[in-house]
């Protein structure tokens, strides 16, 4: 299913269910500040089950992604996953590189049902890797897993954060990504929530030559290359088309080509709320108190993401809006306001003289 045909505005392109925050890693940049045993006010498996029910009321072949912490974690996931794929639900999940993600527990994922299996690789070396993730062998494990996918029959896609201690890795990263056969590199420019408010960014223009590259790594290969949390990915690569006399990049202006949070996206916590993203923790409501297609498709937070016309600053002066929008949640981990102008985009649109967004200011060092 491609964004393209999708109404955005009923359902959404990706819809995250975080099962657990539990995890035996200690990431830098973790999102959900990961803790090693599991909330006691977790979703239940038949809250979940009903949870899966909801979802496939979006429509047919909702894609769910199982996250956490560590999806794992919790002894229900094989259940979970089988239940969405016998309901039609297109169920993925990102479980995390440890050593209790053997070649037996991915063999019964893929014979449950799953889609695809995301892994996270963030250093082009084990030492790199693992000082990252905060365990020694987790990049053994990750490898591991990712053989066993391949041997499964289970389609690969491997997840990179992109910050100031990665950035440099991303070659090496990049001929991981092919040698292992993954189908898709998910590229994630860094928010500064969690632990990773302690980490540094890289800086808007550095952003945009990742990006280029990106582009031309995506020409290049086999695989597919996705962002997150960095829609601009999509004018950049646009621009370089039209630059290179392959495109127009105008042709594109007002085509729906990607999502952002709350328009294509949302995320389910462990305990049920209800988020645009799990980098924008702005609760829209919880599931266990209303339906999380109403929420979606209802909610004032949520039909505010999907207003174009309400982005502020030189997001909502800029003519790329409609195809990129700028990252929702970074804007609102900067300033407090989801609509306000994303810092990391480098672009000035034409014309537009109005104030500019401050960059993440670098971490404090010890």
């Amino acid at each position: 299913m491609n964004p393209t045909a999708i109404d955005t505005d009923e359902r959404p392109f990706v819809l995250v269910w975080e099962l657990t925050r539990a995890c035996e890693l200690t990431c830098k940049h973790c999102r959900a500040d990961a803790q090693p045993e599991r909330h006691p006010d977790e979703l239940t498996t038949a809250e979940g089950k009903a949870l899966l029910d909801e979802a496939r009321r979006f429509g047919e072949n909702q894609l769910v992604v199982l996250s956490g912490g560590d999806p794992l974690a919790r002894d229900d996931t094989v259940d979970l996953v089988h239940y969405g794929a016998d309901r039609g639900l297109l169920m993925t999940l990102t479980p995390s590189g440890t050593a209790s993600l053997t070649p037996d527990r991915v063999d019964a994922l893929a014979d449950a049902g799953a889609r695809r299996m995301a892994l996270s690789i963030d250093g082009g070396t084990r030492a790199a890797h693992d000082e990252f993730r905060g365990e020694p062998g987790s990049f053994d494990s990750t490898i591991q897993a990712a053989e066993a996918a391949r041997d499964a029959g289970l389609p690969l896609q491997i997840n990179t954060t992109v910050c100031a201690e990665t950035v440099d890795e991303l070659p090496a990263i990049r001929d991981l990504v092919a040698d292992l056969g993954a189908v898709l590199w998910s590229v994630f420019f860094l928010v500064p929530v969690g632990r990773g408010a302690v980490l540094d960014s890289v800086d808007p223009e550095t952003a945009e030559d990742v990006m280029a590259w990106l582009a031309e790594v995506e020409s290049a290969e086999a695989f597919g290359i996705k962002t997150t949390e960095a829609p601009h990915y999509r004018r950049v690569a646009l621009q370089q088309r039209r630059d290179d006399g392959t495109g127009d990049a105008a042709d594109a202006i007002g085509r729906r080509t990607g999502i952002t949070a709350g328009d294509g996206f949302a995320f389910v916590s462990h305990v049920g709320e209800v988020f645009p993203s799990g980098f924008l923790p702005e609760s829209a409501g919880n599931v266990r108190e209303r339906s999380l297609v109403e929420l979606y498709r209802e909610s004032d937070l949520f039909t505010a993401l999907r207003d174009t016309d309400a982005l502020r600053g030189k997001c909502g002066a800029c003519e790329f809006r409609e195809i990129c929008g700028g990252s929702r949640s970074r804007a609102y981990a900067t300033t407090g306001d989801p609509l306000e102008s994303d810092p990391l985009c480098a672009y000035v649109p034409e014309g537009y003289d109005g104030p500019l967004p401050n960059a993440p200011e670098p971490a404090p060092s010890d």
